[in-house]
């Protein structure tokens, strides 16, 4: 059923809902005044991506080697160039120049795949990339069952070949805290001693340095977090054994300036396999 309203009602109406539109606007202007930052940081853009296994299977960390063909060939298309993380840190710390539109590939866990599929796609494409391996898995479950590319870790042989190549930088995504049980990762838990946690961190963390030494010669400076699970905490041990840059799971842009302090804390952007090339850079490369 329909009732009338009469003019006077209506233009009482129409009043309240203009008056009500505008307030919606401003409080819109208002929150994205706030949300936004004051001025354009200072600093190069660098937008980092986060990949983990390149295989088919069409898990929420699987992207087919084909679509990672398809994301470098983007890159190059729109003048991005790979950088590695030396370079990165040379310049934070006022030596070398960065290109104009750099980029920052980097892999979680230490897949096989990493370097039977997407090597030979980074040389093709003269890119590179850091690999954050989890220490545990190189030393015991790539050993026990090596070089399937569906599901097998890197094993040390691997990674010297990757490594010597030029294209890979080795990273470290602790030696046995990629576990979200008791503990988020590696962070500290709540009420836990601080100099515990501290000397359970270091423990860790050493141990995966140690022997990434004495199996390629080679002592991490990138330490990716597992889970992007921070803390404060870990920042000192991280310092103290040598790390140079960090990196979380933040989904933000990097703005990369001549001081060391701006590589820790990194935001990348994970390669959901859900979204095609264009649709995941659109977000990943606007800043």
């Amino acid at each position: 059923m329909y009732r009338c309203i009469s003019p006077r009602k209506c233009g009482f109406f129409l009043a309240i809902t203009a008056v009500v539109g505008v307030l919606s606007l401003l409080l819109m202007t208002m929150l994205r005044t706030l949300a936004a930052p004051t001025q354009k940081p200072d600093g190069i853009f660098l937008p980092v991506v986060m990949y983990h296994s390149i295989c088919e299977g069409g898990g929420e960390y699987q992207l087919s080697p084909d679509a990672f063909e398809l994301d470098l060939q983007y890159l190059l298309a729109n003048g991005y160039q790979s950088v590695s993380a030396a370079q990165l840190i040379s310049y934070a710390n006022g030596h070398g120049e960065l290109p104009a539109h750099p980029v920052l590939i980097t892999f979680d866990d230490g897949f096989y795949n990493n370097f039977s599929d997407a090597l030979p796609l980074l040389k093709k494409y003269d890119m590179c990339a850091v690999v954050s391996i989890v220490g545990k898995y190189t030393d015991e479950l790539a050993e026990a069952d090596p070089e399937v590319p569906a599901y097998s870790y890197l094993t040390w042989r691997n990674i010297c070949e990757m490594t010597a190549s030029g294209r890979i930088e080795l990273g470290s995504h602790t030696y046995d805290l990629h576990r979200n049980e008791e503990r988020a990762g590696c962070s500290i838990r709540l009420g836990e001693d601080p100099i515990s946690y501290t000397a359970m961190l270091r423990q860790d963390l050493s141990r995966l340095q140690e022997r990434a030494n004495e199996e390629t010669g080679i002592t991490p400076v990138v330490f990716a977090y597992p889970y992007g699970f921070i803390c404060r905490e870990s920042v000192p041990v991280l310092k103290e054994l040598g790390f140079q840059m960090t990196l979380t799971c933040r989904e933000s842009p990097n703005y990369i300036t001549q001081d060391p302090a701006c590589l820790y804390g990194l935001g990348r952007y994970h390669r959901d396999p859900s979204l095609s090339t264009a649709a995941f850079f659109e977000k990943a490369l606007t800043g």
